[in-house]
């Protein structure tokens, strides 16, 4: 089985090396191999000639954007190159340990649930502040009482599902509402998120970290939103999936148009 680890970037250059060099030794499942799609979302502090390093390499699938559109545009292209039967998203910094990949992704190998988030809520929390976690409960909150959920982590970055699953959805997000409108779609969908306990060691700002005050806004706009629009306004239809491997090539290209 393969899995596809996709991994958005956006001016990384000092944690990018390490990164790529932890996921390819981060242990697997037994029987899955892995792939590392990285996009480089119009990096300007090197992180472009860095990745040039990694061309050759035949585990590593590089795409270059020439723009910042925003990591949830990033993760689009990425799961439009994927190849494998279960994607992984992986932050491009060094918040998060692959060293949890086999417990994020042996549920989704033993058929216990198409989807799994790692939850830094249920694990180890390190040097979070306070206002990223409380912003971090109330989208979690606002999930729970939108669609009748218990998780404990919306926001959590590993999040990890089979690839129909996720290849059933018209997406639509740019930067950091990827999180919600993927939550979302797959609660109204039906589909059960399992949740793993996960070790977290937050950086600030000043080391780089990225997301805003306003993407807490634009995220609980887009959870309300995706809770009260039509499903068949995201989830591709059967007809749709049944024309053919064309039409399935197609509508995907349509989607990661950026």
């Amino acid at each position: 089985m393969l899995v596809s680890i996709i991994i958005p970037v956006y001016n990384e250059f000092f944690n990018m090396e390490r990164v790529l060099n932890r996921v390819l030794a981060a242990p697997m499942p037994v029987g899955c191999t892995r792939e590392l799609i990285v996009v480089d979302d119009g990096s300007t502090d090197g992180t472009t000639e860095l990745l040039r390093k990694y061309a050759d390499n035949p585990q590593i699938v590089i795409h270059q954007s020439v723009v910042n559109f925003g990591k949830g545009a990033a993760i689009r292209v990425g799961l439009a190159r994927a190849n494998g039967d279960f994607i992984l998203i992986q932050d491009g910094d060094m918040e998060y340990d692959p060293n949890d990949y086999p417990k994020i992704l042996q549920p989704l190998i033993d058929g216990a649930a198409p989807v799994v988030y790692g939850s830094r809520f249920m694990g180890s929390v390190q040097g979070m502040a306070w206002p990223n976690w409380l912003a971090n409960k109330l989208l979690t909150l606002t999930v729970n009482v939108l669609f009748g959920a218990t998780i404990t982590d919306e926001a959590t970055a590993y999040k990890a599902f089979r690839k129909d699953a996720v290849d059933a959805f018209r997406l639509k997000c740019l930067r950091f509402e990827f999180c919600p409108e993927i939550t979302a779609k797959f609660l109204r969908s039906g589909s059960r998120i399992l949740e793993v306990p996960i070790s977290y060691n937050a950086r600030n700002y000043s080391e780089g970290k990225k997301i805003r005050w306003y993407d807490g806004v634009d995220a609980i706009w887009a959870l309300i939103k995706y809770r009260f629009v039509p499903l068949r306004s995201f989830v591709i239809s059967s007809r749709e999936i049944s024309a053919g491997p064309e039409t399935a090539l197609r509508t995907q290209k349509a989607k990661t148009t950026l």
